[in-house]
């Protein structure tokens, strides 16, 4: 699919001089991904399953990845059930590290689209998170993006297409205060997304960063079980009790679904999002209280 829309010009009945471009396709817009390779980090689980579901439901080949073979055999036949027509290719390996990224690398040298989701995150008290975490989420959440990006750029460059996508947090502008070493974490990679973006200006690839809100994600679902069983309350409960409390500025007062953050990412990696570049996207129903 090419980027450009096929367009007609339209004289504007109220302003003579202006010309309007009206999309035919833009009626019923239809990603189509078809022979584009999608890599998504972490997507055994949560938020990276959910775009790998989606990517490969828009036609994408896509390389699902977590560092058990028995998830990453889960997450495929997960895919699989929703787009069963989908070529779907695991890996099990851990990119938190150099050595993982150097392997995934030489397993799959290119792709069209590379979605940086992989992450590791869990409240703990700045006085009480030792120099050996701060690395640790650093090295996963930070360097694993930036090693596969400088890996997998200069091909898309050379093809004259790509997508680039990091999975940032709202929490890169509303630092946690239980959560400091993962907030600069993710207000790291939203900087460098951005950066990123200005490097590979004029070149067909856009590189953005998505920003959710409290999504229920596995981890998120992990957290809030011990209330359901103590309370007899349901996830969608506890769920938006834990938004009001945590996040009060939610507008949506609730956790998103891990689809409706996915299909943002998606998106962003489409033919359409062409002029969408150096974003930082929320999906983050409304969170950061800012324009």
């Amino acid at each position: 699919m090419n980027d450009d829309f096929s367009s007609s010009p339209i004289i504007s009945p109220e302003h003579p001089f202006r010309v309007l471009f009206f999309s035919r396709r833009a009626q019923h817009m239809k990603i189509d991904l078809t022979g584009k390779t999608a890599i998504v980090t972490g997507s055994t689980k949560g938020i990276g399953l959910g775009a790998a579901k989606g990517l490969a439901a828009a036609g994408a080949t896509v390389v699902v990845n977590g560092r058990k073979q028995a998830d990453v055999d889960t997450a495929i036949e997960a895919v699989k059930q929703t787009a069963p027509d989908a070529e779907v290719i695991g890996i099990a390996l851990d990119l938190g590290s150099a050595k993982g990224c150097d392997a995934l690398v030489a397993a799959h040298p290119s792709c069209d689209i590379l979605v940086n989701n992989l992450g590791i995150f869990g409240p703990q008290d700045f006085f009480e998170t030792p120099d050996s975490d701060w690395t640790r989420f650093f090295e996963v959440n930070v360097m694993s993006g930036v090693r596969l990006s400088r890996a997998y750029l200069p091909g898309m460059r050379e093809r004259g297409w790509g997508r680039v996508v990091f999975l940032s947090s709202e929490s890169a502008f509303n630092i946690p205060a239980d959560m400091i070493h993962y907030g600069f974490t993710k207000t790291a990679v939203t900087s460098i997304a951005r950066g990123l973006a200005k490097r590979m200006a004029d070149t067909g690839i856009t590189v953005n960063s998505i920003l959710p809100g409290p999504t229920f994600s596995d981890g998120l679902i992990d957290m809030l079980r011990d209330e359901m069983e103590k309370t007899g309350k349901t996830l969608d409960e506890v769920g938006r009790e834990f938004v009001m409390a945590n996040r009060p500025s939610s507008i949506i007062q609730r956790p998103a679904s891990v689809e409706e953050v996915a299909n943002l990412i998606v998106y962003t990696c489409s033919a359409q999002a062409s002029a969408t570049t150096g974003a930082a996207l929320r999906v983050d129903g409304g969170v950061v209280d800012s324009l």
